[in-house]
């Protein structure tokens, strides 16, 4: 069975087959050029190819993303799922899943109780919610950076579609995070890297087996 669990921010072959091998559950592909973690449709299609065959689902990370790539995406990659990481009101999410026939997966910034009330905004529109890390200020990336928020605001949240905790995880503090977050699902990214953009598969390993340690 696959894990509830989305490693994200993928570029390689070797990154991909260690996701699959250890029973990730969702690879996530990112189109937001500023990140060290870009790539373009044609190559996350085939790093995606090998994935989907077994059974895990495709993300495709978008930030505020125009009609042109969006469809571009939708064309060459045909996601199961497109990630909306930016400024995107519910209503062009909805645009999105017309346009695309993928599900929708909403990320939201969290760092106080107030900021997980816009969830509710997004429960007719996303099929999963995703709750990261609110950027400190002067950032230039909406995730990825590795930093976590307080994990015990979440353990009262029931919203009315699966989440996905993100922000800050890694091999040593996810079973920690799981337990105090109430999260179903987890999100990692920079947590897996020996540097910015560069997947570790030893890391992604060891995360992965983390969870399934504390989700059996």
């Amino acid at each position: 069975m696959r894990l509830p669990a989305k490693i994200c921010g993928l570029s390689t072959p070797e990154g991909v087959e260690a996701a699959v091998a250890r029973g990730a559950g969702f690879l996530g592909f990112n189109f937001y050029s500023p990140s060290p973690r870009f790539v373009e449709p044609e190559a996350a299609a085939r790093l995606a190819a090998p994935a989907r065959a077994a059974g895990v689902r495709i993300c495709a990370i978008t930030v505020d993303a125009d009609n042109g790539l969006v469809d571009r995406i939708a064309r060459i990659l045909d996601p199961d799922f497109i990630q909306l990481h930016g400024a995107e009101p519910p209503s062009r999410g909805a645009e999105v899943a017309a346009r695309t026939g993928a599900g929708v997966i909403r990320a939201l910034p969290v760092g106080e109780p107030a900021d997980l009330a816009v969830a509710l905004d997004w429960s007719e529109v996303a099929e999963h919610l995703l709750l990261d890390a609110r950027p400190p200020e002067g950032a230039t990336l909406t995730g990825g950076l590795g930093v976590p928020f307080d994990w015990t605001l979440t353990q009262d949240f029931r919203p009315p579609r699966p989440w996905f905790l993100a922000g800050g995880l890694d091999p040593w503090n996810v079973a920690e995070a799981l337990d105090r977050s109430g999260a179903p699902m987890v999100d990692v990214s920079s947590g897996v890297e020996r540097g910015p953009g560069l997947k570790d598969p030893s890391l992604i390993s060891a995360f992965l087996d983390a969870v399934r340690r504390a989700r059996p």
